[in-house]
């Protein structure tokens, strides 16, 4: 874990990441990070839309489809905080167009992937560029935000969750047609992120080159030494609730259509309008969590996103199909209005290392939802979708854990001291 209390020797780094220098917002920046994190978590919602032809063209246990779905979520977990420490010590504007090569790598092997190890290769590729991309997608985003931190997370993952939301609308269109094949035309998808993220990444370089000149002015937030144990409790509470939202989102985006076709015998095919749902809602939820975590404190938006969606979690598994709409739709606009709000949180809790805590915060829930497909991939298995899915809706429950969190008001106090 990277120090909380020294300040960096560096000076782009200073200016980069102070909070005492306020700046003004840069829409078309935050607009442009947005779109390419649209572009990205579309190619990498390609994974679990792919679900339902792997099982049934290579014959695949859920098990074996879980482990699909890990390969990807291990790689990116693993490197994105190796990238974000790296850049918070050296920012890499080209770091965004490299890592986007990999993905587009990833998808043409997929396309042509004929075998079960050659699907798993791919997807490491398509994990590696994912975890070049997000921490200085996040960089990118939090040095365009000004004093508006909340909105610009909010505008940069929703753009993550819309991508992910297509990954239904894939599967029937694209997918379910053409197979594996399919996976060529992100290639392109690919192609066009690369381009804006050459010019995001072109300005990026400009507000580097001008950091030196400026970092005399920047005074830099550091949380007290005395607060080191607090802290880290707090991180690993933060953690673990980022944990259970990973879990049940994997259940959701990878399984629940399974248990449509177990329980109401609803074909493949139109279980995705139910995934959609719930996707789309959560990223309509990310969009207004972070400016509401503005105004109310975001550890107040983490508490309701948790516990507020728990009594339509715990009736989803025992509803008619009608009713099932409805509260997917629900679940994903209070479940995933914390989305972005984790983010900024754990930046609050170690001002200064934007990289390093985007890329753990991200890189975790994206890891934690690789093993929690894994292991809900052996429950389906051995217990089936619908009994997984009844267990699931507890999770949500668990949110009462956020009271252990301090109040922004507190996190605040903690880094008063300036270097």
């Amino acid at each position: 874990m990277a120090s909380i209390s020294t300040p960096s020797s560096n000076h782009s780094s200073k200016s980069l990441q102070g909070t005492g220098d306020v700046k003004p917002t840069v829409y078309r920046i935050l607009f442009a990070i947005g779109l390419v994190h649209l572009l990205n978590d579309s190619i990498q919602s390609v994974i679990p839309a792919i679900f339902p032809i792997l099982k049934d063209e290579m014959g695949l246990s859920y098990a074996q489809v879980g482990w699909v779905q890990f390969a990807i979520n291990f790689t990116a977990s693993i490197m994105q905080p190796v990238v974000g420490l790296y850049t918070d010590r050296k920012p890499s504007p080209y770091m965004l167009p490299i890592g986007m090569t990999s993905t587009l790598i990833g998808m043409l092997l997929l396309a042509f992937a004929h075998s079960y190890w050659v699907v798993l290769l791919s997807v490491c590729f398509v994990g590696l560029g994912s975890a070049a991309f997000h921490p200085e997608g996040s960089r990118v985003s939090h040095m365009a935000a000004g004093n508006r931190k909340g909105l610009a997370q909010s505008i940069f993952q929703v753009g993550g969750n819309a991508g992910q939301s297509l990954a239904p609308i894939m599967t029937k269109w694209i997918f379910i047609p053409l197979g594996l094949f399919g996976s060529i035309w992100f290639t392109g998808v690919a192609a066009i992120a690369i381009a804006v993220q050459m010019y995001i990444a072109r300005w990026y370089k400009v507000v580097l080159q001008d950091a030196p000149v400026k970092a005399k002015t920047v005074v830099k937030r550091v949380v007290s030494p005395q607060r080191r144990k607090q802290v880290m409790f707090a991180i690993s509470v933060l953690i673990f609730l980022v944990f259970v939202r990973s879990w049940y989102g994997a259940a959701m985006s990878g399984y629940f259509a399974f248990f449509l076709q177990d329980k109401y015998g609803i074909t493949i095919d139109r279980a995705q309008n139910f995934i959609f749902l719930f996707l789309a809602a959560g990223a309509v939820g990310t969009f207004f969590g972070g400016p509401i975590a503005d105004r109310f404190g975001k550890r107040n938006v983490i508490f309701f996103s948790m516990l507020g969606s728990a009594p339509f979690a715990l009736l989803l598994p025992h509803v008619s199909v009608g009713w099932a709409y409805v509260l997917l739709v629900i679940i994903g606009v209070i479940l995933l209005a914390s989305f972005s709000v984790t983010v900024v949180y754990a930046q609050m809790l170690f001002p200064g290392k934007v990289g390093t805590v985007s890329g753990l915060i991200t890189g975790l829930a994206f890891g934690l939802g690789g093993i929690g497909s894994v292991v809900l991939g052996n429950l389906c298995d051995t217990i089936g979708t619908s009994r997984v899915m009844e267990l699931c809706a507890f999770l949500p429950l668990l949110g009462v854990l956020t009271f252990l969190l301090p109040t922004d008001r507190k996190l605040k106090e903690w880094t008063e001291e300036q270097a």
